[in-house]
């Protein structure tokens, strides 16, 4: 039997969580599910105990390789090492400190089966280290018609969608290096696409703040979110991508960055002005003809980018905290069982031209 999805897992420092990832890809799958069903783990030279582990589950299971690289090459030049080893018609990268609710996998296996698209969308959950789990806030266009405009706005990450082997050959998508480095691929995933599908489904646990993950982790590496957006762009400058999708990319380019230059978590506030200013940059250089912010407190946002207005900014962001930390409740996160995931719907494609 021909394999037919391919899961690559990329491993570094994740000792505590890597069994319960690679257990949940495998866990209620019958034999013949099994069999089309790869695991790719790409030790990349993780320091712990990562690596023996990764030999120990190989040596238990058949449908399990393990590649390990040599030096440390970062998340996206990890994936693409896994990939290019992978033999499955499709490929979901996975990360290694998350996993998988019971049945994710079967659920892909019949979606991507009965649409045979080049790209398939799913749904997950957010997961915090005190074990509370939150709805997406872009969860909610997954169960709409999977238009290219509105799958844009779901969650721009490499493990919320799974894409064809040969799909990604042909259009030349990998990961570049660096931090961010799902920028740079999981939209032209999209935009290369002629058929995309989304299962409205929940098939992944995402853990948010674990100690060490970039994005609870201060850093100048942040920066380098910037170079990624120069590769989206030239990607898109590149290729004949419509007005109005330059347009809506453009507008979710930079509110990413303004989340990244408001989160404390990330932005030391020595770096903020600095993040804020080569954001105008990349707005002056990327501004598409005739483009029009969005209205409201985030069309404000953006025009005071636009006009590199860092004073009034910084401004507007102080008193935006404070207001809300007056206003701010306690508030019980609505609970999400443990092990059944949302009822699965029919998986749903849609032509792009």
């Amino acid at each position: 039997m021909s394999v037919r999805l391919s899961v690559v897992v990329p491993v570094y420092r994740v000792e505590p969580y890597l069994m319960e990832c690679l257990d949940s890809i495998r866990a209620g799958l019958t034999l013949d599910e099994l069999a089309r069903v790869e695991i790719i783990a790409v030790d990349d030279a993780s320091p712990d105990r990562c690596g023996a582990m990764l030999d120990d589950f190989q040596a238990r299971h058949d449908f399990v390789r393990v590649e390990h690289l040599p030096h440390n090459v970062g998340l996206g030049l990890a994936r693409n090492a896994g990939l290019a080893e992978a033999t499955g018609d499709y490929v979901w990268f996975v990360d290694s400190d998350d996993r998988l609710p019971d049945g994710s996998v079967r659920a892909v296996l019949e979606a991507l089966d009965a649409e045979r698209p080049d790209v398939l969308l799913i749904d997950h959950l957010r997961v915090h280290e005190d074990g509370r789990r939150k709805v997406d806030a872009s969860s909610h266009l997954l169960a709409g018609e999977p238009a290219l405009e509105r799958m844009l706005g779901v969650q721009h990450t490499a493990w919320n969608r799974i894409a064809g082997r040969k799909f990604l050959r042909r259009n030349g998508l990998r990961f570049g290096p660096g931090w961010y480095e799902d920028v740079s691929f999981s939209h032209p995933v999209l935009l290369a696409a002629d058929r995309i599908a989304a299962l409205n489904r929940v098939c992944y646990h995402y853990r948010v703040g674990r100690l060490g993950a970039i994005t609870a982790t201060r850093s100048v590496r942040h920066f380098e979110a910037f170079d990624q957006y120069d590769r989206l762009q030239e990607w898109v400058a590149a290729h004949a991508v419509s007005p109005e999708i330059r347009a809506r990319l453009f507008t979710l380019m930079i509110s990413h960055l303004l989340v990244v230059a408001g989160n404390d978590g990330r932005m030391h506030p020595a770096h903020r002005r600095r993040f804020f200013e080569k954001t105008a940059a990349l707005h002056r250089r990327h501004r598409p003809q005739g483009y029009h912010p969005p209205s409201g407190m985030s069309g404000l946002k953006h025009r005071l980018v636009s006009s590199g207005a860092y004073g009034v900014y910084s401004l507007l962001r102080t008193g935006y905290r404070v207001a809300g930390k007056r206003r701010r409740k306690p508030e019980r996160t609505p609970l999400v069982s443990r092990e059944v995931p949302s009822a699965p719907h029919p998986a749903q494609s849609a032509s792009i031209i």
